[in-house]
């Protein structure tokens, strides 16, 4: 009992005196940081030179794009180094000038038109496929894993060697494609010269790059669906179109809802394909918000602050887009 006593009594020495030490000199309770960091310095130590190097790489460049959104900085005005001459930079501040000039533009509408339409058509033909190809694939066939390797092939290609290969199947004169159709007694076929058919060239290559991705994804969501759902569905008379509807479909959601937000993300900033294949043509009818705010910063007359405020502009309906899926997703109970 004696012994008892002791243990209590020291603990609540020991209790006491770490309540002291942690209100400090002054008396007073450290605040929640303090109380982390002293809990959890270990942790905030390994994890500081990451977000140190993520601020330096990805902070100060969004942050200098935003600030040079609100300048009318471009080539004329920005400082440069000519020589041993060293011109200061001109540029001023203008605040929102540079939004109110893009958001109220016709330009602006019809690029956020043709990028949506893009976007939508690609992400649905890639999910479309995808989910088809890996329904095929996750059945006993023979040859399945060679058909799994050529239908990976066309991921594991960089961007830019399979959009420089497209551009010559889709040429005019030595196509591929056009030989086909003229082998068949076809006319040939100006695939990048008609604004109509560059767009359906441009996603045709697109869904070809993104297919593989969104099938390897949803295959690995139905391998982890427990087969004993589909085989006490069939002993109570299922259809396979009922097993697809309540089986297969809901144990994809999880897997699904990423799939289609990173594909969202990727292709709506899909720039490679566009700039490569068509480089927004013909005229600028295949343009996307991203390829048309490089060409205002990198081509003809560089006017920086304009295409910072389409980088912040684009940055924004990302997020939104970002917000409002997610909050739908957990509408339907998703915890993501």
């Amino acid at each position: 009992m004696a012994l008892s006593t002791g243990r209590a009594s020291g603990t609540t020495r020991d209790l006491t005196a770490g309540a002291e030490s942690a209100r400090g000199r002054g008396g007073r309770e450290p605040g929640p940081f303090r109380r982390a960091a002293s809990r959890h310095w270990y942790a905030w130590a390994m994890v500081a030179p990451v977000v140190l190097v993520t601020a330096l790489l990805i902070g100060w460049p969004l942050a200098r794009g935003v600030y040079l959104s609100l300048t009318d900085a471009t080539e004329a005005n920005i400082g440069r180094t000519i020589g041993v001459n060293v011109i200061p930079s001109t540029y001023e501040f203008v605040g929102l000038e540079n939004y109110v000039g893009i958001l109220t533009s016709g330009l602006f509408w019809e690029k956020l038109t043709w990028t949506v339409v893009w976007t939508v058509a690609c992400v649905a033909l890639h999910y479309g496929l995808g989910l088809g190809l890996a329904l095929m694939l996750n059945r006993r066939v023979a040859f399945r894993s060679a058909y799994r390797l050529l239908l990976i092939l066309p991921w594991a290609i960089p961007g830019f060697v399979s959009a420089f290969i497209w551009r010559y199947l889709y040429n005019s004169d030595f196509g591929v494609i056009n030989a086909m159709l003229r082998a068949a007694g076809l006319g040939p076929v100006g695939w990048l010269d008609d604004p109509t058919l560059a767009k359906v060239a441009v996603i045709a290559v697109n869904v070809w790059m993104g297919v593989p991705f969104m099938m390897v994804a949803v295959l690995g969501g139905l391998q982890s669906i427990p087969g004993e759902l589909y085989e006490a569905a069939e002993v109570d008379g299922a259809t396979p179109w009922q097993r697809f509807r309540f089986i297969t479909l809901p144990g994809l959601r999880t897997v699904s809802s990423t799939v289609v937000l990173l594909g969202t993300i990727w292709t709506f900033n899909m720039f490679p394909v566009i700039y490569l294949i068509t480089g927004g043509g013909p005229g600028s009818s295949t343009e996307i918000l991203v390829t048309y705010a490089f060409r205002e910063a990198f081509t003809s007359v560089r006017n920086y602050s304009n295409s910072a405020a389409w980088g912040v502009i684009i940055l924004l309906l990302l997020v939104v887009l970002a917000v409002v899926y997610r909050r739908s997703l957990r509408k339907q109970g998703e915890v993501w």
